[in-house]
């Protein structure tokens, strides 16, 4: 029947002036031609459309046809395959190409990744057939073709281990080879257009201009293409080194990436360096941030300086100072991002822009710049709230790193800028820790700066040598913090000689006194009272509990909030780790101040001690 009825319209139509069909036409052959090929007549459907008079009906209605037919192609078993793979090259090389893009993008949109890199596989050579028949004209179908594609392409899942991309589970690795060779010709086109059009324009002034056009909207789609594609896939996949994974199609993938910025006339450097570099007038209809996405120059970044694909497009006269402010603003915005992949990148940019300068060299104006501020209160959020525990170490090794490359002036002012910005009590204890290390670096014969002792150094001891809320500190939330600072000060009695006072500490011990150490001991004995009755009122429930057989699960309040659920036993195991710390806190202070009074005693036999316990 269905058979019948194509033959039918097909007849009817061949007596018709070419592009006269009415839309019943292409209805009655929409239908009749999509069941014939459902129900298994693909044979005659080929004979019909391969017929020398019903060529001005293929022309003008073929393209309706593909849907079926690439419902064939992607079965791959049907009987009657090499019949519809025939009436599909012949479709391709007979119809509208407008048309048939249009359908062929259509057939490629799906939602099940499966169904998604088969399409792919199977329509990119077809499409980039069409588009190469559109000659001059194809720079904007060629974007909307490449659009399309990426946004196939962003529905697939990336490979999370080497394991993986070896395997090509997701299919992500041979979609990205297929998308690379599918631009190829177009690319082709670009770097010849660029050799060769100097010269013709030259001769032939107003064709020129015409051509140029051509030419830059043809470069402007590509550039698009290559931004996109540079923010996904690559800046979600975790791209390994030759020497783990010596074929990996996604590395290839991402240096052809890179090539064909170069084809489509970007310097990598330029666009690598471009925070820094005066932005220029380029030719095309983009906006700057649309023509250069910071996500996309960031994982360009990432691929040059991590992985070094076309590492050889890089002059080597760039300062490792003047990479590092560049890719400041990089790391900035990877840093800023919660998923992992963003977060290890940043992290990675981050740790190969810092080992290529010299420690102690970065000068403390840098730290005006704005990214060499918001950089490290990121990488404070990685290594604190970041559910990953590796990057959370990679992150503290980093934040080191970063230190280490100061100057004396600059480690100053930035441990006074984390001091003072910071609300996390392991931040600041690690930070004090370092100040400590600075302090003891300067007291060594011969390395003294003015910036951790004397005068200086008092400022940043002050804010040291504080508790956040007095008397009323939660000591636990602060324990690092505390600690670290008590170490400090323990480290300053010892080493600094009450005679030299080469750090100023015994001059400023009073005010100490005053604003660490008594608030501290009062703290200690407010927070030693409280769970103490707590532990009381523990105690007693359970005894109660265990009068009447039942171990019931307790909620005790402490410092206003209450302790997760939990059994009697372990709520009392809780609340004597928690006076334990209370009692080496006290420990601690307790022998600072002996050791004070010993040294102010011997030191400076005869006056007053600056300290009393």
């Amino acid at each position: 029947m269905a058979l019948e009825q194509l033959s039918d319209v097909v007849q009817r139509c061949q007596a018709l002036p070419d592009d006269s069909y009415s839309s019943e036409d292409h209805d009655a052959f929409t239908v009749a031609g999509r069941s014939c090929i459902e129900e298994g007549h693909s044979p005659q459907v080929l004979s019909i459309v391969l017929d020398e008079k019903n060529q001005s009906v293929v022309r003008s209605m073929g393209w309706n046809l593909l849907p079926p037919l690439v419902q064939v192609l992607l079965r791959k078993n049907d009987k009657h395959l090499p019949q519809c793979l025939a009436i599909f090259n012949h479709l391709l090389e007979t119809c509208s190409p407008k048309e048939l893009l249009i359908g062929l993008l259509e057939l490629l949109e799906h939602d099940d990744a499966d169904r998604i890199a088969e399409s792919l596989h199977l329509l990119l050579n077809p499409l980039q057939k069409v588009l190469l028949r559109l000659g001059g004209r194809k720079a904007s179908s060629l974007g909307m073709t490449l659009s399309s594609v990426l946004d196939q392409l962003v529905k697939l899942p990336v490979p999370d281990t080497k394991e993986q991309e070896e395997d090509d589970v997701f299919s992500l690795g041979h979609c990205c080879a297929d998308l690379a060779q599918f631009v190829g010709p177009f690319v082709q086109e670009v770097r010849l257009n660029q050799s060769s059009g100097n010269q013709l324009r030259n001769s032939h002034k107003t064709a020129g201009e015409q051509e140029k056009g051509t030419e830059d909207e043809l470069r402007t789609e590509l550039l698009k293409f290559c931004m996109k594609t540079l923010s996904h896939p690559l800046l979600d996949v975790q791209i390994w080194d030759p020497d783990t994974l010596p074929l990996s199609p996604l590395r290839t993938f991402a240096a052809e990436i890179l090539d064909i910025l170069g084809a489509a006339g970007e310097s990598l450097p330029g666009l690598v360096f471009h925070p820094l570099l005066k932005k220029k007038e380029v030719p095309g209809f983009l906006e700057e941030e649309v023509r250069y996405p910071k996500n996309s120059l960031a994982c360009l970044a990432h691929l040059v300086f991590v992985h070094h694909l076309a590492a050889d497009t890089f002059p080597s006269v760039f300062s490792p100072v003047f990479c590092l402010r560049c890719n400041m603003e990089h790391i900035s915005i990877l840093l800023s991002r919660t998923e992992t992949s963003r977060l290890q990148k940043g992290l990675e940019l981050y740790e190969k822009s810092l080992v290529r300068v010299e420690d102690g060299s970065l000068p403390a104006d840098l730290l005006e710049i704005k990214t060499f501020l918001t950089v490290p209160q990121n990488l404070v959020k990685v290594m604190t709230i970041c559910p990953k525990h590796d990057l959370r170490t990679k992150g503290l090794k980093v934040f080191q790193l970063s230190i280490d490359k100061f100057n004396t002036e600059a480690k100053y002012r930035f441990f006074q800028y984390m001091l003072r910005t910071s609300s996390h009590s392991g931040v600041e204890g690690y930070i004090i820790k370092n100040i400590k290390n600075q302090i003891d670096a300067a007291l060594q014969p011969g390395n003294g700066n003015i910036w951790f002792e004397g005068v200086h150094l008092l400022p940043l001891l002050r804010k040291v040598f504080s508790l956040p809320d007095g008397p009323e500190t939660d000591l636990l939330q602060y324990l690092d913090r505390v600690m670290e600072s008590l170490n400090l000060l323990r480290y300053l009695v010892i080493r600094d000689k009450v005679t030299e006072n080469q750090t100023g500490v015994w001059t400023e011990l009073y005010k100490i006194e005053d604003t660490f150490m008594k608030p501290l001991r009062v703290g200690v004995n407010m927070s030693r009272a409280h769970y103490e009755r707590e532990l009381q009122d523990t105690r007693e429930k359970k005894k109660e509990n265990a009068k009447g057989h039942k171990e019931s699960v307790l909620s005790v309040s402490v410092g206003g909030e209450k302790l997760p659920k939990m059994t009697s036993e372990s709520q009392i195991q809780a609340l004597h780790s928690a006076l334990h710390t209370f009692d080496m806190i006290e420990s601690v202070l307790v022998r600072i101040e002996e050791l004070v009074e010993v040294k102010d005693g011997l030191e400076t036999a005869g006056e007053p001690q600056l300290l009393r316990a």
